[in-house]
């Protein structure tokens, strides 16, 4: 086969797993919209809790209660189409990779998604509350707090964002160390300067109150953490395993 043809081939096989997965995108799509403002309403519930009596959210522009709702509607099935864009594209890329590359990178596809899924629920359950209970406590006397809906929105994406991707620290710390470009010996005497990192990071990402940086900061170190435990235990595994190799050949 010419490479033209192998080139022709993977275009082909490209598209489809573009279209596939494009068509699940847009089935999440068109199976969530009818349910757009009950998923804004279950969205907004960590503010309307902690809203004065009698307050309620603004819209500031006229085709915002019909265009915010199809936003973050478009936002929730890109989330639930994760796992099948990954395994599109794992299927697109599985050919041409080893047999223990194809092994390990299944697994780290599914963490990743995990992973994304976790940070976004901590920004949801743990964070927003938090925030939100400092902006309204610090909100000046004689001033009413009536949130765009739109802003929200913007806010809150920006958040879970900042959170899913924070969450994939361990998998970057993994690959870093798989593929050479680290050791977990460097890594590990590098803590502090992540620690400092996670905080800088922190006052970058979130708003500006030391309750949402401290969320954002701490859990980053720990998943740091994290990968390199998970780092040493996929070295020490390696090691036993070529011993043992090499005490069967001998």
């Amino acid at each position: 086969m010419s490479r033209r043809q192998a080139l022709v081939q993977h275009l082909i096989e490209l598209r489809k797993r573009l279209l596939l997965a494009l068509a699940w995108l847009v089935l999440s799509f068109i199976g969530l919209l009818w349910f757009a403002n009950d998923i804004y309403h279950y969205l907004a519930t960590p503010l309307l809790k902690l809203l004065p009596e009698g307050s309620s959210m603004i819209a500031t522009d006229v085709a915002a209660p019909f265009f915010t709702p199809i936003k973050l509607t478009l936002f929730c099935a890109f989330a639930i189409s994760i796992p099948m864009l990954i395994y599109q594209a794992w299927r697109f890329i599985a050919p041409g990779l080893k047999s223990q590359e194809r092994k390990l990178s299944m697994p780290l596809l599914v963490s990743g998604s995990l992973l994304f899924y976790s940070g976004v629920a901590f920004a949801y359950g743990v964070v927003l509350p938090a925030a939100f209970s400092f902006f309204t406590a610090t909100t000046p006397q004689g001033v009413a707090m009536a949130t765009d809906i739109s802003s929200y929105l913007d806010f809150v994406l920006a958040l879970f964002s900042a959170f899913g991707l924070a969450f994939e620290i361990p998998v970057v710390v993994f690959l870093l160390c798989k593929l050479g470009i680290c050791e977990v010996s460097s890594l590990s005497q590098a803590r502090p300067h992540v620690v400092v990192a996670s905080f800088v990071l922190g006052m970058l990402l979130t708003p500006p109150d030391i309750i949402s940086q401290t969320l954002l900061a701490i859990p980053m170190c720990l998943l740091f953490e994290l990968g390199i435990l998970a780092s040493r235990c996929w070295a020490s595994t390696s090691v036993k395993q070529t011993t043992v190799a090499n005490h069967i050949i001998s």
